[in-house]
């Protein structure tokens, strides 16, 4: 032991702590929270009229291998993971510009197995995530218009702002390490813009996600997340009128976490590519999906999505 590093004595002890099923725990628990981290979000700063509601149930799921932080000791890691979400948007006037609130609630379940020291171990758990709410104000570019107006509005530039935030009010047991849950405040300020030039919409936005620490985290350990930066492009197409589709990506940095003040080497530097294709049936029913898959990876990421998400408005 005496050639080991201080990091690595301290993951040694840590981790000759965890039974089998733990170690699975820690990489299904880092992996369900990138795949909720780093959706792709076409049409976000998109204006809309104003004094409209919006109900919106969908269903996702995401499938794939993992490549845990180089301290989590596990090979051939699998995941999968079924969400239902349920939303709800209200848009009104701010300051003579669109604005929109909106809040998500979802219930997840988890299932992943692994090769732990030649052993195959699984593990599987279901509980409900933490809510988030965002406000959007789009301050440039998009008059506030009721819906019997809108149809008049022009081409041209919106820019906007956004403030989300999670609440740590998800399904959590700092006894379990796999939680739907993550204990902990997410802060998520982001800017964007919507350029539309006839059947073309060109968008693109950036954000920065600030995490609180989970005292609570397994085994009495402290966790700590550092910033993660995300940046986001979309070419967007109208095919007629409520029909559009969008070809997407990202790319997602920083995030690196630390145990008791040890650091994970977990830090992002990934890359998603996504497709989405909405269609209205009139003018209360719409129905999008979306696809999406990771193509560049050092930590995380490695996996496909799929989603369904009917929206009524009102």
């Amino acid at each position: 032991m005496k050639e080991l590093t201080r990091f690595n004595r301290c993951a040694f002890a840590l981790l000759t702590r965890f039974s089998k099923i733990s170690l699975l725990g820690i990489t299904a628990l880092f992996w369900h929270t990138h795949v909720y981290s780093q959706d792709l979000e076409p049409r976000s700063y998109t204006n809309i009229p104003i004094d409209m509601h919006f109900l919106a149930l969908g269903y996702l799921h995401s499938e794939g291998a993992l490549s845990p932080s180089p301290s989590v000791p596990l090979k051939d890691a699998h995941l999968t993971l079924d969400a239902a979400v349920l939303g709800y948007a209200y848009s009104f006037a701010l300051a003579g510009s669109s604005s929109k609130f909106d809040m998500s609630l979802s219930r997840i379940c988890m299932a992943g197995s692994a090769n732990y020291q030649n052993d195959i171990v699984e593990a599987d758990r279901c509980g409900y995530g933490d809510p988030k709410m965002r406000l959007t104000w789009n301050f440039y570019g998009a008059q506030a218009l009721q819906r019997k107006d809108f149809a008049k509005s022009k081409d041209g530039l919106v820019v906007g702002s956004s403030l989300q935030l999670s609440l740590p009010l998800g399904t959590y047991d700092e006894d379990k390490l796999i939680n739907a849950g993550a204990n902990q405040w997410v802060f998520r300020p982001g800017i964007g813009m919507s350029y539309r030039v006839g059947n073309w919409y060109y968008d693109a936005m950036t954000s920065i996600r600030i995490y609180s620490d989970n005292d609570e985290f397994y085994n009495q350990v402290s966790l700590e997340k550092q910033a993660q930066y995300t940046f986001q492009a979309h070419v967007i197409y109208s095919i007629g009128p409520g029909q559009w589709v969008s070809l997407s990506g990202n790319y997602f940095v920083g995030g690196e976490t630390s145990k008791n003040g040890i650091d994970a080497d977990d830090a992002e530097d990934n890359s998603r590519f996504g497709l989405t294709y909405s269609l209205a049936f009139n003018q209360h029913h719409s129905m999008k999906l979306y696809a999406s898959t990771g193509v560049i990876t050092r930590i995380g990421n490695d996996f496909d999505t799929l989603g369904l998400v009917w929206q009524y408005a009102f």
